[in-house]
């Protein structure tokens, strides 16, 4: 049974695995000023040990250090994780260890502590702790989420969505997030030759207690763009995952995510969808484009996807061999919000080299277009400058 009160959070024991005894000595006056009962095991564990540990009673907390043996740390928070996953389970480190603190959250830790262990420190883990529990909502200051879909595969949406990103970086946005949310076949990655050991989904399994040495570890820096990255194997991404908490952290700490997406069907892009505050539907002018960017907007009809938010993007698209932009309108019940021109060998030459296309390209020039009547919007529908509207926390 718990208690709801950071002085006296269990009514039940708490134990500690924990070798390094300084640690322990100061966790355990910590916890003593606050009259918790707490059992320290000064050495990590075999499973049969650990399992009398857990069982004779259970306790309503542990603490494990982390960084005495971190391989036998690791073992022994996966195997507290598998035998009483309602167990909370806080590692204990002696400095700030992003890439160590991931890893025990992977193997499904709860919290950490980090030296000194202090009032402040344990009051914010416990208030975490007993959210979660608790199924309590804490609404975050809003920034705005921009998604961008394809009408259909190979349409180029991915390549807007990361040439936008650093062209609004450009254009006054100096706190925005380009996130590849498309778990399945995710490349901005690959476009800007990025590789990371972490991605969206240790995102989003521990968007509860994201702080910013968490998110650092997490998000790669590019050009003074923050990158969340899609995982190189799939395996996992199709899960029912809720994007709200994830979206609901960039939203308190970017005033503009750019969110890269897959195809329009499917409960997680449908969520992406309606979850935006604005979307980039990007299809190209050839009629099996178009068939499928049609049943793209018939569906999110049918799913309470407003068209208000919507944007029309026609990209390679090319007035003198293409159908006229009024007929593509007619087609789709869509004004067109902007046509991007073909430019294959300039974004080649970028895709090659990882980085966003020449600004002074034709497509890039066109894009700074794009990005401008961005603005332009964000001003008709808000009033005030870009980074008033758009760029704006609610």
């Amino acid at each position: 049974m718990w208690n709801a009160s950071p002085s006296g959070a269990t009514a039940g024991r708490v134990l500690a695995i924990c070798p390094d005894r300084a640690k322990a000595s100061e966790l355990a006056r910590l916890l003593g000023e606050r009259a918790l009962p707490l059992v320290v095991q000064h050495a990590y564990p075999s499973p049969s040990a650990l399992l009398s540990l857990l069982h004779n009673p259970q306790p309503a907390l542990c603490f494990v250090d982390a960084e005495s043996d971190a391989a036998a740390a690791l073992r022994t928070i996966a195997e507290i994780s598998a035998r009483c996953p309602s167990l909370p389970v806080i590692a204990l480190l002696g400095a700030s260890n992003s890439d160590l603190i991931l890893r025990c959250l992977r193997e499904g830790a709860s919290e950490f502590l980090i030296r000194p262990f202090t009032t402040e420190q344990w009051e914010a883990v416990w208030n975490r702790i007993a959210s979660t529990r608790g199924g309590a909502h804490h609404p975050a200051p809003s920034g705005k989420i921009l998604c961008v879909f394809p009408g259909k595969g190979a349409s180029g949406a991915t390549t807007i969505a990361v040439n936008l990103a650093f062209q609004l970086e450009r254009a006054g946005c100096d706190k925005l997030l380009l996130a590849d949310l498309d778990g399945l076949t995710g490349t901005v990655g690959f476009q800007l030759k990025l590789k990371s050991s972490y991605n969206f989904l240790d995102a989003l399994a521990h968007a509860d207690r994201l702080d910013t040495d968490l998110w650092k570890a997490i998000v790669s820096r590019v050009r003074d763009v923050d990158v969340l990255l899609a995982p190189e194997d799939p395996a996992g991404a199709d899960q029912e995952w809720n994007p709200g908490p994830l979206l609901d952290f960039c939203r308190a700490h970017y005033e503009l995510t750019l969110i890269d997406t897959g195809a329009g069907f499917g409960e997680w892009n449908l969520a992406l969808a309606r979850l935006a505050d604005e979307i980039l539907l990007v299809t190209t002018a050839e009629l099996p484009a178009l068939h499928a960017t049609q049943r793209v907007l018939a569906h999110w009809d049918d799913q309470g996807v407003s068209r208000s938010r919507l944007r029309l993007i026609l990209n390679r698209y090319s007035a003198e061999r293409d159908l006229p932009a009024d007929a593509i309108e007619a087609a789709l019940q869509c004004s067109v919000f902007h046509r991007l021109p073909p430019d294959p060998e300039t974004l080649q030459k970028a895709v090659m080299e990882g980085k966003p296309v020449s600004p002074a390209s034709r497509f890039g020039k066109s894009l700074a277009e794009l990005a401008e009547q961005l603005r332009g919007q964000a001003r008709r529908e808000r009033g005030g400058s870009f980074l008033a509207g758009l760029f704006r926390r609610r």
